[in-house]
Protein backbone atom coordinates (compact mmCIF):
# COMPACT_ATOMS: atom_id res chain seq x y z
CA UNK A 1 0.00 0.00 0.00
CA UNK A 2 1.05 3.53 -0.68
CA UNK A 3 2.99 5.06 2.09
CA UNK A 4 2.11 8.36 4.38
CA UNK A 5 4.28 9.53 6.77
CA UNK A 6 3.71 12.08 9.50
CA UNK A 7 6.24 13.45 11.68
CA UNK A 8 3.73 14.60 14.15
CA UNK A 9 5.50 16.17 17.25
CA UNK A 10 3.03 18.98 16.96
CA UNK A 11 -0.34 17.08 16.84
CA UNK A 12 -2.70 15.82 18.99
CA UNK A 13 -5.16 12.84 19.31
CA UNK A 14 -7.64 14.72 17.31
CA UNK A 15 -5.56 15.55 14.61
CA UNK A 16 -3.75 11.88 14.22
CA UNK A 17 -7.49 10.83 13.94
CA UNK A 18 -8.45 13.01 11.46
CA UNK A 19 -4.97 12.16 9.13
CA UNK A 20 -5.30 8.65 10.09
CA UNK A 21 -9.11 8.37 8.46
CA UNK A 22 -8.49 10.91 5.61
CA UNK A 23 -4.83 8.59 4.70
CA UNK A 24 -7.26 5.38 4.49
CA UNK A 25 -9.95 7.27 2.26
CA UNK A 26 -7.79 7.93 -0.09
CA UNK A 27 -5.61 4.44 -0.14
CA UNK A 28 -2.41 5.18 2.24
CA UNK A 29 -1.11 3.48 5.11
CA UNK A 30 -0.31 6.18 7.18
CA UNK A 31 2.51 6.21 9.85
CA UNK A 32 3.38 8.94 12.70
CA UNK A 33 6.87 9.72 14.02
CA UNK A 34 7.93 11.10 16.97
CA UNK A 35 11.19 13.02 15.05
CA UNK A 36 12.98 12.91 11.51
CA UNK A 37 15.26 9.98 13.40
CA UNK A 38 12.26 8.12 14.01
CA UNK A 39 11.20 8.42 10.52
CA UNK A 40 14.76 8.22 8.73
CA UNK A 41 15.48 4.63 8.41
CA UNK A 42 12.03 4.25 6.31
CA UNK A 43 12.23 7.08 4.48
CA UNK A 44 12.91 5.23 1.24
CA UNK A 45 9.64 3.70 1.52
CA UNK A 46 7.15 7.41 1.51
CA UNK A 47 5.52 8.66 -1.00
CA UNK A 48 4.07 11.16 0.81
CA UNK A 49 5.22 13.33 3.75
CA UNK A 50 3.95 15.69 6.53
CA UNK A 51 5.94 17.17 9.09
CA UNK A 52 8.35 19.74 9.79
CA UNK A 53 12.50 19.73 10.51
CA UNK A 54 13.45 16.82 8.28
CA UNK A 55 15.59 17.82 5.71
CA UNK A 56 17.74 14.65 6.24
CA UNK A 57 14.69 12.90 5.87
CA UNK A 58 13.58 14.93 2.52
CA UNK A 59 17.14 13.46 0.55
CA UNK A 60 16.61 10.05 1.75
CA UNK A 61 13.26 9.77 0.32
CA UNK A 62 14.42 8.94 -3.23
CA UNK A 63 10.79 7.78 -4.18
CA UNK A 64 8.85 10.65 -2.41
CA UNK A 65 6.58 12.13 -4.75
CA UNK A 66 5.10 15.22 -1.91
CA UNK A 67 6.32 17.07 0.89
CA UNK A 68 3.72 18.32 2.74
CA UNK A 69 6.50 21.36 5.12
CA UNK A 70 4.23 22.50 7.92
CA UNK A 71 6.26 25.62 8.64
CA UNK A 72 5.29 28.42 6.35
CA UNK A 73 9.25 28.67 5.96
CA UNK A 74 10.67 26.32 3.19
CA UNK A 75 14.54 27.75 3.66
CA UNK A 76 16.04 24.44 4.21
CA UNK A 77 14.65 22.89 1.07
CA UNK A 78 15.12 25.40 -1.64
CA UNK A 79 18.53 23.51 -2.79
CA UNK A 80 18.50 20.36 -5.17
CA UNK A 81 20.94 19.04 -2.98
CA UNK A 82 18.39 18.14 -0.36
CA UNK A 83 16.38 16.05 -2.92
CA UNK A 84 15.92 12.61 -2.70
CA UNK A 85 14.16 13.26 -5.61
CA UNK A 86 14.34 16.11 -7.22
CA UNK A 87 10.76 16.14 -8.82
CA UNK A 88 8.94 15.80 -5.19
CA UNK A 89 6.42 18.01 -5.10
CA UNK A 90 6.37 21.19 -2.01
CA UNK A 91 3.38 22.69 -0.23
CA UNK A 92 4.29 24.69 2.85
CA UNK A 93 1.68 26.29 5.81
CA UNK A 94 1.75 29.62 4.60
CA UNK A 95 -1.37 30.61 6.39
CA UNK A 96 -1.40 28.76 9.22
CA UNK A 97 0.68 31.45 11.19
CA UNK A 98 -0.68 34.54 11.00
CA UNK A 99 -2.85 34.95 13.99
CA UNK A 100 0.20 33.97 16.40
CA UNK A 101 2.19 36.14 14.39
CA UNK A 102 0.34 39.33 13.87
CA UNK A 103 -0.36 38.95 17.86
CA UNK A 104 3.80 38.87 18.66
CA UNK A 105 3.62 42.09 17.07
CA UNK A 106 1.17 43.71 18.67
CA UNK A 107 2.52 42.74 21.80
CA UNK A 108 6.01 43.94 20.81
CA UNK A 109 5.19 47.01 19.51
CA UNK A 110 3.10 47.66 22.44
CA UNK A 111 5.92 46.85 24.78
CA UNK A 112 8.48 49.14 23.09
CA UNK A 113 5.93 51.90 22.95
CA UNK A 114 5.09 51.91 26.19
CA UNK A 115 9.17 51.03 27.27
CA UNK A 116 8.47 48.02 29.27
CA UNK A 117 12.27 46.42 28.73
CA UNK A 118 13.20 49.62 29.98
CA UNK A 119 10.67 49.43 32.91
CA UNK A 120 11.88 45.26 33.06
CA UNK A 121 15.40 46.40 33.57
CA UNK A 122 14.48 49.14 36.57
CA UNK A 123 12.55 46.04 38.39
CA UNK A 124 15.19 43.92 38.27
CA UNK A 125 17.11 47.00 40.09
CA UNK A 126 14.38 47.29 42.51
CA UNK A 127 14.10 50.95 41.44
CA UNK A 128 10.44 52.67 41.29
CA UNK A 129 10.44 55.42 38.62
CA UNK A 130 8.24 56.42 36.07
CA UNK A 131 9.42 56.89 32.19
CA UNK A 132 8.24 59.51 30.10
CA UNK A 133 7.45 60.12 27.13
CA UNK A 134 5.95 57.29 26.05
CA UNK A 135 3.79 56.56 22.53
CA UNK A 136 0.97 55.12 21.59
CA UNK A 137 -0.33 53.44 18.40
CA UNK A 138 -2.72 55.54 17.66
CA UNK A 139 -1.58 57.62 14.83
CA UNK A 140 1.66 55.77 14.42
CA UNK A 141 2.84 55.43 10.80
CA UNK A 142 3.29 52.11 10.32
CA UNK A 143 4.73 49.98 6.83
CA UNK A 144 4.48 46.77 7.16
CA UNK A 145 7.41 44.96 4.17
CA UNK A 146 5.58 41.41 3.03
CA UNK A 147 2.15 41.63 2.36
CA UNK A 148 1.06 37.69 2.77
CA UNK A 149 -0.75 36.29 5.78
CA UNK A 150 1.40 37.57 8.79
CA UNK A 151 1.66 41.02 7.36
CA UNK A 152 -1.96 41.28 6.29
CA UNK A 153 -2.73 39.95 9.71
CA UNK A 154 -0.38 42.27 11.78
CA UNK A 155 -2.34 45.50 9.16
CA UNK A 156 -5.60 44.13 10.64
CA UNK A 157 -5.05 44.80 14.09
CA UNK A 158 -2.76 47.49 14.14
CA UNK A 159 -5.30 49.34 12.06
CA UNK A 160 -7.59 48.55 14.73
CA UNK A 161 -5.60 50.31 17.04
CA UNK A 162 -5.99 53.52 15.47
CA UNK A 163 -2.47 53.10 13.37
CA UNK A 164 -1.89 54.42 9.49
CA UNK A 165 -0.89 51.31 7.70
CA UNK A 166 0.67 51.21 4.31
CA UNK A 167 2.48 48.02 2.57
CA UNK A 168 4.88 46.75 0.55
CA UNK A 169 4.82 43.92 -1.59
CA UNK A 170 6.75 42.78 -4.53
CA UNK A 171 3.80 43.25 -6.79
CA UNK A 172 2.35 46.45 -6.24
CA UNK A 173 -0.59 46.03 -8.76
CA UNK A 174 -2.14 42.82 -6.53
CA UNK A 175 -3.45 45.34 -4.39
CA UNK A 176 -4.11 44.39 -0.64
CA UNK A 177 -6.35 43.83 2.36
CA UNK A 178 -8.38 47.11 2.88
CA UNK A 179 -6.78 47.66 6.37
CA UNK A 180 -3.56 48.63 4.21
CA UNK A 181 -4.09 52.34 3.16
CA UNK A 182 -1.82 51.89 0.11
CA UNK A 183 0.13 49.77 -1.13
CA UNK A 184 3.93 49.96 -2.12
CA UNK A 185 6.15 48.08 -4.54
CA UNK A 186 9.48 46.90 -3.31
CA UNK A 187 11.28 49.39 -4.69
CA UNK A 188 9.66 51.95 -2.83
CA UNK A 189 11.00 51.30 0.73
CA UNK A 190 13.62 53.89 0.61
CA UNK A 191 11.04 56.63 -0.20
CA UNK A 192 8.80 55.59 2.23
CA UNK A 193 11.31 55.32 5.47
CA UNK A 194 11.07 58.82 5.96
CA UNK A 195 7.48 58.77 7.25
CA UNK A 196 7.70 55.77 8.90
CA UNK A 197 7.39 55.51 12.96
CA UNK A 198 7.03 51.23 12.62
CA UNK A 199 9.07 49.09 10.20
CA UNK A 200 7.72 45.94 10.60
CA UNK A 201 9.38 42.91 8.47
CA UNK A 202 7.22 39.49 7.42
CA UNK A 203 9.60 39.29 4.75
CA UNK A 204 10.06 35.38 3.43
CA UNK A 205 13.95 34.15 3.08
CA UNK A 206 15.06 34.58 -0.58
CA UNK A 207 18.10 35.90 -1.79
CA UNK A 208 15.95 39.25 -2.83
CA UNK A 209 15.19 40.03 0.39
CA UNK A 210 18.62 39.41 2.24
CA UNK A 211 19.29 42.99 3.45
CA UNK A 212 16.66 44.64 3.40
CA UNK A 213 17.54 46.74 6.06
CA UNK A 214 20.71 47.92 6.44
CA UNK A 215 22.70 51.33 7.51
CA UNK A 216 21.22 52.99 4.71
CA UNK A 217 17.32 52.20 5.34
CA UNK A 218 18.13 52.87 9.07
CA UNK A 219 19.27 56.14 8.61
CA UNK A 220 16.25 56.97 6.23
CA UNK A 221 14.17 56.38 9.62
CA UNK A 222 13.16 58.96 12.20
CA UNK A 223 15.00 59.07 14.89
CA UNK A 224 12.87 57.61 17.32
CA UNK A 225 11.22 55.21 15.38
CA UNK A 226 10.95 51.15 15.65
CA UNK A 227 11.44 47.73 13.82
CA UNK A 228 9.96 44.86 14.09
CA UNK A 229 11.55 41.53 12.22
CA UNK A 230 9.25 38.28 12.61
CA UNK A 231 10.50 37.13 8.67
CA UNK A 232 13.85 35.95 8.20
CA UNK A 233 17.20 37.15 9.92
CA UNK A 234 18.97 37.83 7.24
CA UNK A 235 16.48 40.73 6.41
CA UNK A 236 18.48 42.62 8.44
CA UNK A 237 22.03 43.88 9.05
CA UNK A 238 22.84 42.91 12.57
CA UNK A 239 25.85 45.27 13.01
CA UNK A 240 23.70 48.13 11.41
CA UNK A 241 20.91 47.47 13.61
CA UNK A 242 23.38 47.56 17.04
CA UNK A 243 24.35 50.56 15.74
CA UNK A 244 21.45 52.06 15.15
CA UNK A 245 20.02 50.94 18.96
CA UNK A 246 22.67 51.86 20.55
CA UNK A 247 23.22 55.69 19.16
CA UNK A 248 19.40 56.34 19.72
CA UNK A 249 18.47 56.10 16.15
CA UNK A 250 16.32 53.47 17.07
CA UNK A 251 14.30 54.11 20.25
CA UNK A 252 13.71 50.27 19.61
CA UNK A 253 13.40 46.83 18.12
CA UNK A 254 11.71 43.44 18.36
CA UNK A 255 13.74 40.59 17.06
CA UNK A 256 11.83 36.93 16.65
CA UNK A 257 14.89 36.21 14.03
CA UNK A 258 18.26 36.92 13.77
CA UNK A 259 21.13 36.31 11.62
CA UNK A 260 23.03 34.13 12.67
CA UNK A 261 20.30 32.12 14.75
CA UNK A 262 21.01 32.23 17.94
CA UNK A 263 23.03 35.36 17.85
CA UNK A 264 26.83 34.56 18.97
CA UNK A 265 27.70 34.48 22.19
CA UNK A 266 29.23 37.60 22.61
CA UNK A 267 26.57 39.63 19.99
CA UNK A 268 25.43 43.04 21.84
CA UNK A 269 22.02 41.78 20.65
CA UNK A 270 21.86 39.60 23.91
CA UNK A 271 22.26 42.50 26.24
CA UNK A 272 20.71 45.98 24.61
CA UNK A 273 18.75 47.07 26.86
CA UNK A 274 16.01 48.62 24.05
CA UNK A 275 15.89 44.96 22.38
CA UNK A 276 12.92 42.60 22.55
CA UNK A 277 14.89 39.18 21.29
CA UNK A 278 12.76 35.99 21.40
CA UNK A 279 13.94 32.31 19.69
CA UNK A 280 11.82 32.17 16.93
CA UNK A 281 9.35 31.83 18.83
CA UNK A 282 6.48 33.95 17.12
CA UNK A 283 4.41 31.47 14.99
CA UNK A 284 5.95 28.02 16.72
CA UNK A 285 2.91 25.54 17.00
CA UNK A 286 2.63 26.47 20.43
CA UNK A 287 -0.86 28.19 19.34
CA UNK A 288 -3.61 25.25 18.91
CA UNK A 289 -5.42 27.57 15.86
CA UNK A 290 -2.07 27.24 14.37
CA UNK A 291 -1.94 23.52 14.89
CA UNK A 292 -5.68 22.89 13.79
CA UNK A 293 -5.05 24.75 10.91
CA UNK A 294 -1.58 23.33 9.32
CA UNK A 295 -3.56 19.85 9.71
CA UNK A 296 -6.54 21.29 7.82
CA UNK A 297 -4.29 22.81 5.40
CA UNK A 298 -2.65 19.09 4.61
CA UNK A 299 -5.97 17.26 4.28
CA UNK A 300 -7.69 19.76 1.77
CA UNK A 301 -4.65 18.95 -0.51
CA UNK A 302 -4.48 15.06 0.28
CA UNK A 303 -7.64 14.24 -1.94
CA UNK A 304 -6.31 16.25 -4.64
CA UNK A 305 -2.94 14.94 -4.43
CA UNK A 306 -4.58 11.50 -4.83
CA UNK A 307 -6.62 12.75 -8.05
CA UNK A 308 -3.67 13.94 -9.51
CA UNK A 309 -5.19 17.89 -9.50
CA UNK A 310 -2.92 20.80 -8.31
CA UNK A 311 -1.96 21.52 -4.70
CA UNK A 312 -3.83 24.14 -2.92
CA UNK A 313 -0.87 25.17 -1.09
CA UNK A 314 1.98 24.21 -3.00
CA UNK A 315 5.30 26.08 -2.56
CA UNK A 316 8.04 27.64 -5.37
CA UNK A 317 11.26 26.38 -4.55
CA UNK A 318 13.08 28.25 -6.85
CA UNK A 319 10.65 31.72 -5.58
CA UNK A 320 12.04 30.85 -1.91
CA UNK A 321 7.71 30.77 -0.67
Amino acid sequence: MRRLAVIDCYMNDRHRGMVREAAERYGFSVSFYGSAAEALPEAADFEVLFGCDCPEVVRAAENLKWFACAYAGIDPYVSDSVWGNPACLLSNSAGAYGTAIAEYVVMALLMLLRRMPEYGRIRSEKEWRRLSPVRSVQGLRVLVAGMGDVGTETARRLKALGASVRGLRRDRSRGGDPAFDAVYAAGDLDALLPETDALILCLPGTAETRRTVGREQLALLPRGSYLINVGRGPAVDPGALTEALESGRLAGAALDVTDPEPPAADSPLWTLPNLILTPHCAGDMALSHTCDRVVEMFLEDLPRYAAGEPLLHRANRRRGY
